[in-house]
């Protein structure tokens, strides 16, 4: 929830580094383990990535759907036990942080369904997906994911909020956030909250972000720590403000087919106080923007994706992302 944001300074002195680098970054794509980039296909709202794997994520599977009304019914059904399928239309208000239960599916229906005030707290269970959703004014984060595996957080639209829009964090594992658009707000996705928690989130926090529209929201696209694989691919990021994604704290981060438009600090190693990871960039797509700072290699994903040409990005996020959409 909490991270010491860069500096313009900071960022400056990131990108003058960037030419030195070249020469060696070029060295290490070459003798990455990373499997080759698989071949292009149309964009799936099917779930991919990382929470496929673990046992794959179901979320309260085929239970009848439980239609909500107001914030109050919302927030005992999440709570309840045992596989329940959520669904509501318009905006309900909940307050600080409301804890969800394992094996839930959280479902707005249409462009109108929103949660505002509050957030949803995914803490020490497994197996949640949370889908379609206008969050909104929220005083804490929107979605804090701690303690928990298999979560599959979709197509949801984030705006502004108090602190972060994602945060995963706290040996979490096995999660996806895909197809969401942020705007008008600031902290977008951290992974991994302090560079002290090493013990916990080494080997964990393996989190696949895709055809995610980045709208002019300023940083943590994402800015991950320990985390190792972690796979951004096929997201827009236009006029980002800071930077786009950081590799902090021994993080492994693999960077393809992303459209950069309009966003001078693309990627880079480290983060304020935070020590650097590791960054693979390939066949990523720049208009007006920066080249990003790479090194290092990256563990080998267990699953494979079909990227679509990072040219195309740009025409496929915009008409996919967010909510209303699925």
């Amino acid at each position: 929830m909490t991270s010491t944001r860069t500096t313009k300074s900071d960022r400056t002195r990131r990108l003058t580094r960037v030419p030195m680098l070249a020469a060696a970054t070029a060295a290490v794509l070459a003798a990455t383990s990373l499997a080759a980039m698989p071949s292009a296909s149309a964009a799936s709202f099917n779930m991919q990535g990382w929470a496929t794997q673990c046992g794959g994520t179901s979320g309260g599977g085929s239970a009848s759907p439980v239609t909500v009304t107001s914030g109050s019914q919302l927030v005992s059904e999440m709570q309840a036990s045992g596989a329940r399928v959520i669904r509501f239309s318009g905006s309900l208000s909940i307050s600080g942080m409301q804890k969800v239960a394992a094996n839930k599916t959280i479902i707005g229906v249409g462009s109108g369904a929103a949660i505002t005030g509050g957030g949803l707290n995914v803490a020490s269970v497994s197996n949640v997906i949370i889908r379609n959703i206008n969050f909104r004014n929220w005083s804490d984060d929107a979605i804090n994911v701690q303690y928990s595996t298999r979560v599959w957080i979709d197509h949801n639209s984030f705006t502004n909020g108090n602190d972060g829009a994602v945060d995963i964090k706290r040996a979490s594992d096995c999660a996806t956030v895909s197809w969401n658009r942020v705007f008008g707000h600031d902290k977008s996705f951290l992974l991994g909250h302090s560079d002290d928690n090493g013990g916990e989130d080494r080997g964990k926090l393996r989190v696949t972000y895709h055809h995610n529209w980045f709208d002019g929201s300023e940083q943590r696209h994402p800015r991950v720590r320990f985390g190792n694989p972690v796979h951004v691919f096929n997201n827009y990021y236009n006029s980002v403000g800071g930077y786009g994604v950081a590799s902090t704290e021994g993080a492994g981060v693999l960077v393809e087919g992303n459209y950069f438009e309009n966003t001078d600090d693309p990627y880079h190693l480290g983060e304020a106080d935070s020590g650097p990871g590791t960054l693979v960039a390939r066949n990523n797509h720049f208009v007006s923007s920066g080249s990003g700072q790479t090194g290092g290699s990256v563990a080998g994903l267990p699953y494979s994706v079909s990227v679509d040409p990072a040219a195309n990005v740009k025409s496929i996020v915009t008409g996919g992302a967010g909510t209303g959409r699925i």
